[in-house]
């Protein structure tokens, strides 16, 4: 039930792009809550916007590709790692070309960039992808394995046939400060023997030994490694950011064999597939089969998700509310007794999936704490109420909730209720 976050203030960079070796400004922008990731190409005709999301991801080679046609975005992994990296939800990039700059070849300077214009949290709660079962995905030598977790974390292994790379390993729980301090800084890297081949592809036009690290049959040509195992955090950085094609926080422990951006794409699609399809809709019947309550005092309309510990319920609002006749008569408020009392059914919903026999029990509320309203409800309204389950003692439970309104809180509370026979 985080904030959403996004940053104080405009803030540029500007250079050469890697692949396409075209100039480049790039504005970071703060955005409004529930945006997203947003790309925005200012030297084109109407300045047309892309969001940054798996949908619209193309499979291309080498770089992660957003949109086709002219208005495309070309190597943008090392812009969404920073923004991911630090926990920003909400931005709009603006470039006046179609690739970022490649800058130092890693998402430091981008990260920079964003610590100095500012990362602030406003409003609206973060989105997170949770992986509740395991997902598999195999691209050509790509294989990915995705498993349940509370946080984010990647164990990620690369091969290369060189002496200073070989196989490499390593395991992250990705947070902004071990983004920052142990992934951000890490560098693209390529080998001499390619680079012919790939100019002849239009690829890596802007590519230079002070923007890349280039290996030669010998060792590393111009630079020296930031760590010894540089090449595989350069890759688990590259991830963090194709992950951000996700448009929500992912929350998974995902492991990784020679990841690429086009198979780290496809994974994101599978996980935002499997998402989709176990998205549990229940609608008044199935809702009446289990609470007791009736006109006028169902104030559940439907339920959206329904976890082991967490479920989201909605309740429309309208003006023909039977209390509206007599609260507030010409300025319509719901009660913030009633907005407890719909978050209090929607918790019930979620502790009766919990019992055996449900049909033979019922569940009574025990104490409220916490509760703090905080912006009034009207007609027209839609409340969502998220509730988790924090504590289980025997047929005790608390959960903690929120209920909002487009995306901003209007009241949360703690609460405990207890399930008896009925």
């Amino acid at each position: 039930m985080s904030a959403r976050r996004t940053i104080a203030r405009a803030v540029a960079v500007s250079g050469v792009g890697l692949h396409l070796g075209k100039p480049c400004r790039l504005s970071f922008e703060p955005s409004m809550p529930g945006t997203g990731i947003r790309f925005r190409r200012v030297d084109l005709a109407g300045a047309p916007e892309t969001r940054a999301h798996a949908d619209t991801a193309e499979l291309a080679e080498r770089r992660t590709q957003l949109g086709t046609g002219d208005a495309a975005l070309h190597t943008v992994e090392h812009v969404l790692a920073a923004v991911a990296g630090s926990g920003v939800d909400d931005v709009l990039i603006a470039m006046d070309g179609p690739e970022p700059p490649i800058l130092d070849g890693s998402s430091r300077p981008f990260l920079d960039a964003l610590h100095e214009a500012g990362v602030v949290e406003h409003g609206g709660s973060v989105e997170y992808l949770r992986v509740r079962r395991p997902v598999r995905v195999v691209d050509g030598e790509s294989v990915y394995e995705a498993h349940p977790a509370d946080a984010l974390t990647l164990e990620v292994q690369i091969d290369f046939a060189h002496p200073l790379v070989g196989t490499q390993r390593g395991a992250w729980v990705v947070t902004p400060a071990t983004f920052e301090h142990e992934l951000s800084g890490a560098r693209t890297f390529g080998f001499m023997r390619e680079v012919e081949a790939l100019r002849a592809k239009g690829l890596i036009q802007g590519a230079t030994t002070e923007n890349a690290v280039v290996l030669d049959e010998q060792g590393v040509v111009g630079t020296t490694l930031r760590w010894p195992d540089e090449f595989v955090r350069h890759k688990a950085m590259d991830f963090v950011g194709d992950l951000a094609l996700a448009g929500k926080r992912v929350q998974a422990r995902i492991m990784a064999t020679k990841p690429s951006h086009r198979g780290t794409v496809l994974l994101v699609r599978a996980l935002l597939a499997q998402a989709r399809r176990e998205e549990q809709v229940l609608g008044i019947e199935e809702i009446m089969k289990v609470l007791p309550h009736r006109y006028p005092f169902l104030l559940v309309d439907r339920v959206l998700e329904l976890e082991e510990k967490r479920i989201v319920g909605i309740k429309n609002v309208t003006i023909n509310e039977p209390f509206f006749q007599g609260h507030f008569p010409g300025h319509p408020i719901m009660p913030g007794v009633l907005i407890v009392e719909a978050m209090a059914q929607v918790g019930g919903m979620l502790l009766m999936g919990t019992v055996e026999d449900p049909d033979s029990k019922v569940v009574y509320f025990m104490s409220l704490d916490n509760v703090k309203f905080r912006k009034p409800v009207k007609p027209g309204d839609q409340l969502r109420f998220e509730l988790e389950m924090m504590q289980v003692r025997g047929k005790i439970c608390r959960m903690q909730g929120v209920a909002k309104v487009d995306g901003e809180v209007v009241c949360e509370a703690e609460m405990a209720a207890m399930v008896r026979d009925r």
